[in-house]
């Protein structure tokens, strides 16, 4: 028996061995998937709410929070699709970001201080 290793490598050389990635990995970016979807549903059940019930104000409230449902929508899809793609080629950077969530986070003040700007000054006039 030789007391040697069976990998030898060069110093400073580095082995590339196969990860396995869990099935619940895949799993949990699609529940994302799903959470991200129930939000922009609920956000455009209130803009649905607002175009139907509201005055003139309300109509244009309804059309920004639309719009922000739409592009959460869209932020979904393409995050869900660059975290898959990263996943099966097994990338090992971070998979989180900041830029999304805080642009939305704006968005939706942005949209609320519309409605209240708009509701104070307009009045509720129709």
């Amino acid at each position: 028996m030789s007391s040697q290793p069976l990998l030898q490598t060069a110093p400073g050389k580095r082995i590339a061995l196969p990860t396995r990635v869990e099935p619940k990995v895949f799993f949990a970016n699609e529940r994302t998937f799903l959470s991200w979807l129930n939000f922009t549903v609920i956000l455009g059940g209130l803009a649905v709410g607002l175009l139907n019930f509201g005055d003139k104000v309300g109509q244009i409230s309804a059309g920004v929070f639309t719009f922000v449902a739409m592009m959460a929508m869209l932020y979904a899809l393409l995050t869900f699709h660059w975290r898959a793609k990263s996943i099966r080629q097994r990338g090992q950077g971070g998979f989180d970001d900041r830029l999304g969530p805080t642009l939305l986070a704006i968005a939706l003040f942005v949209a609320v201080c519309l409605n209240f700007i708009l509701r104070v000054t307009m009045g509720g006039k129709k």
